[in-house]
Order: C-alpha cells, then structure tokens, then sequence
C-alpha cells in the first residue's frame, strides 16, 4: 500500500517512500513506523487491536501516523530518548509514552522484538530484531542498498558501521533485513559489502547512485501475520 509523501531536509523536498510494518496475528499487532496515512494503515490492521506503535526513528516520515495510530486502541507509543527532539519537529505538543533503551522487548502474539541500539541516522534510532520470525527491522539504519542516509548524507557515518556490524552484522545471514525505506534483503547479502564501506566506498563515490525517475511516494505498509509460521 503507497500514499503519497514529501520530506523536507534543510529546505529541500524529497519525495519518499516509507515501509510501516505491521506485525501480529488475527488479534494483536504491533505498528512499527507509521509513516503518514493513519486511515490507511488502520484499514489495514482491521479490528486487531494495536498494542504499540514503535518507531525506529524520530524522523518525520517514521512518526507522521503515530498519534493517531495509537489513538484508536490508546496503545503506547515506544521511541529512544535520544530522538525526542526530532519527534517534537512534528509533535510538537506530545511526548512518546515510552522510552526504548538498547535490548529492551516488545511482546505480541507470543513472539518478541528485541530492541537493538542502531544510532548514525539519528542518536536514537534503533533496530527490532525478532529472532522467532528471523527478521529484523532496521528503521533507516540499514536498507537494500546500504546505510541509510538522510538527503543523500551520512550524519555519523562512523557511529552507524560500528553499530552496522556490531549488532545487525552478528545475526544470522538469513536474516530478513525489512527496512523503512525499499525492498527487503537479507544480512548475508549486505554483510559482504561491509569492508568496502569501512574502507571508504560510501564516501568515495564507488557506490552507484540511484537515478532520478518516477517514485511510488508515501507509505508502503505491509503485514507478518505470524500464522503463516503453521500454515
């Protein structure tokens, strides 16, 4: 599901697409990334009752929903501390009800989520590893092309790879890497390019960058209904 959506950063306009996750079963989900269609994403979570709404990041374009997702079944809203102040840039009224810290865990449907620290994006983006379904869901921290990065750029470049391989890069290699930006892969795709973005090839130019062309802007919000583990 695509809804539209622009992001301004220092004054410039990108057009985006952001992954919402929803995560559950035929009762209760977990919202990850509520990007910016509240009636969308809760059309897709149905008459399941939300429990949480996570956010990886503060970032505009992952906390646009958030409110007003977990408004309809009052459920909490998670975000790490470091990123407060990038939530109030567009809730500039509200706080979360939580604050995540580094391998804290969310419950659902008889799996957990184990909060990993990812910072580089942000101070305070994290990463939800779900060592049942061998997935992880990576925010911006890291994407099918790479490390994320925020109108092209890397804000803490270092800080990132040493998360990058210090916490995403010890999980299994068959583990789905479902960002909040693009297709989904796996850690053992990405991990063997991790010595060529410590050795500079992010920063170089080595990496291709994508060409201008037409974007499905907005929120993709896809499911893991965890009854597909039976089926």
């Amino acid at each position: 599901m695509v809804t539209e959506g622009v992001v301004d950063v220092d004054g410039a306009e990108h057009k985006v697409e952001n992954n919402t996750w929803i995560l559950g079963d035929d009762e209760e989900v977990i919202v990850i990334d509520p990007a910016r269609d509240a009636e969308k994403i809760l059309e897709k979570v149905g008459e399941r009752e939300v429990l949480a709404v996570v956010c990886t990041h503060g970032l505009p374009d992952h906390v646009g929903a958030a409110i007003e997702v977990a408004a309809r079944d009052e459920a909490v809203v998670a975000l790490h501390p470091k990123d407060r102040p990038l939530w109030r840039l567009t809730w500039p009224d509200t706080w979360p009800d939580i604050d995540m810290e580094d391998e804290g865990v969310f419950g659902v449907a008889d799996v957990e989520l184990e909060v990993l620290s990812t910072p580089g994006v942000s101070q305070g983006g994290v990463s939800l590893y779900c060592e049942a379904l061998e997935a992880v869901f990576t925010g911006k921290s890291l994407q099918a092309d790479g490390p994320g990065r925020i109108g092209g750029e890397y804000p803490a470049l270092a800080d990132q790879l040493t998360a990058i391989g210090g916490r995403l890069f010890t999980l299994r290699h068959g583990t789905r890497v479902l960002p909040a930006h693009g297709e989904e892969t796996t850690i053992g795709a990405l991990e063997s390019q991790f010595d060529a973005w410590l050795s500079g090839s992010l920063t170089r130019g080595d990496v291709i960058e994508k060409t201008e062309g037409p974007l499905s802007d907005g929120t993709r919000a896809a499911k893991i209904n965890l009854k597909l583990l039976d089926e």
